[in-house]
């Protein structure tokens, strides 16, 4: 019986000392372990003087780990011992098995320790789910807090930091992330990006070799006062982004050059001018919303009227007024009735088509950019009114031509064939 109780203490208890094992019971859904401390008494946790003397004693039920998908529950006797320091602030205290039980605990050590590492794999939902099926069903909650209890790792002190900002609401309030950049793993976060809170974290850690940072003014200005003896450098992402933009730059500012050979579009034989249809007078060209009804409505006056139908009734069928139908009727073509607001009218964008017309044909289409452009010389116009001009110009026919490649595609060239001759010469 001896060895039995031997083995068990083995079995269930392999690292723990001063742990007996009385009886096993086992059930369908849980196993339940009577438990005993055999250590001949304990040190107050006040002072910590030794004590043998029992002041009585009750039962504990911790949770222990799983077995084969059941829970294990411990039937755990604990005694209160006395306290023999007359000056300790406690008179009694309860004895606690190193590495099996906490004061106040509900689960062993070791369970706290398996639910705190399924948390850190899976976080709170997820691990609450693993928990029920391996047979210590727990909270999210409790998940979460077992995690939250774990003491901080200890970090070794770094020696190269990467500083850059992060947005707590993009466009209003910026906050600073510091990173090890040898290990890959963020280090703090400060609440703002001011000089003076970067400054103050790096004069705390004089160890600091390099700081790798942007080329925001306030990281120069706290990194140089905080770290003085540090040797700030540019990361590679913000190296290769500010040469791509400067190179970009560049290049818009020569997007003349980039235009190709213009090749135009074969010259109509004789034959097809004579087939062609005499272009209309018109000052609307056809798709003109205006000029469309105003065709479609002459025709159908006059086809009513070469029925037979009189004025009146073309009146009361179209819901005319009687002069209106008279300058239908009256009207031979269509485009003598093409008179009002639009014919012939100055704009005040007049005056800048020419200016239009030539950031046009240096390859600037774009309608905002230009509008931007004539506000400043005295165009007092709408941005509409620009747009439908350059619309005008986008959707008319004009020759054939090859779309010149943009700044950032030129850009991308030359970097990508400066950075294949660095490899090939390194």
């Amino acid at each position: 019986m001896n060895e039995i109780s031997l083995r068990l203490d083995e079995l269930l208890f392999p690292s723990i000392a001063d742990v007996a094992v009385l009886s096993v019971d086992v059930n369908v859904a849980i196993v339940r372990v009577d438990v005993r401390c055999t250590a001949m008494g304990a040190s107050c946790p006040g002072c910590g003087t030794w004590s043998d003397r029992v002041h009585g004693s009750y039962l504990r039920f911790p949770a222990d780990v799983p077995s084969a998908g059941r829970s294990v529950v411990l039937q755990l006797r604990v005694r209160r011992f006395t306290c023999r320091n007359a000056e300790c602030g406690r008179r009694t205290f309860v004895e606690q098995i190193s590495g099996l039980t906490r004061r106040n605990g509900q689960r062993t050590e070791r369970l706290r320790s398996t639910l705190a590492a399924i948390g850190l794999a899976l976080a709170g939902r997820a691990g609450s789910r693993l928990a029920s099926i391996v047979g210590a069903p727990v909270s999210r909650s409790t998940v979460l807090r077992l995690v939250g209890a774990l003491p901080e790792p200890e970090m070794p002190a770094p020696r190269v930091i990467g500083v850059d900002e992060y947005a707590t609401r993009k466009g209003r309030h910026y906050g600073t992330v510091l990173v090890d950049v040898e290990t890959r793993r963020p280090i703090d976060l400060l609440p703002d990006r001011a000089s003076s809170s970067l400054a103050a974290w790096l004069a705390q850690r004089p160890g600091i070799e390099m700081v790798c940072r942007d080329r925001a003014p306030f990281f120069a200005e706290g990194a140089t006062a905080g770290a003085p003896q540090a040797v700030q450098v540019a990361d590679r992402w913000h190296l290769s982004h500010n040469l791509s933009e400067a190179a970009e730059r560049s290049i818009s500012q020569h997007r003349q050059c980039l235009r190709v050979l213009v090749y135009e579009t074969p010259q109509p034989t004789e034959a097809e001018t004579d087939s062609a249809e005499e272009p209309s007078h018109s000052p609307w060209p056809t798709g003109h919303r205006f000029a469309d009804r105003t065709r479609t409505v002459h025709a159908t006056v006059h086809a009513l009227v070469e029925a037979g139908h009189s004025r009146r009734a073309i009146q009361r069928q179209l819901g005319m007024t009687s002069r209106t139908v008279k300058r239908y009727a009256d009207a031979v073509e269509p485009e003598e009735l093409f008179t009002g607001q639009w014919q012939t009218r100055a704009s005040v964008l007049d005056e800048y088509k020419p200016y239009l017309d030539d950031r046009w044909n240096e390859g600037r289409t774009n309608a905002w950019k230009l509008w931007e452009e004539i506000v400043p010389i005295g165009y007092q116009g709408s941005y509409q009114r620009v747009r439908a001009y350059l619309r005008q110009k986008r959707t008319s026919p004009r020759p054939v031509t090859a779309r010149p490649p943009s700044p950032r595609a030129v850009a991308g060239w030359v970097l990508g064939t400066v950075s294949r001759i660095m490899c090939g010469a390194g």
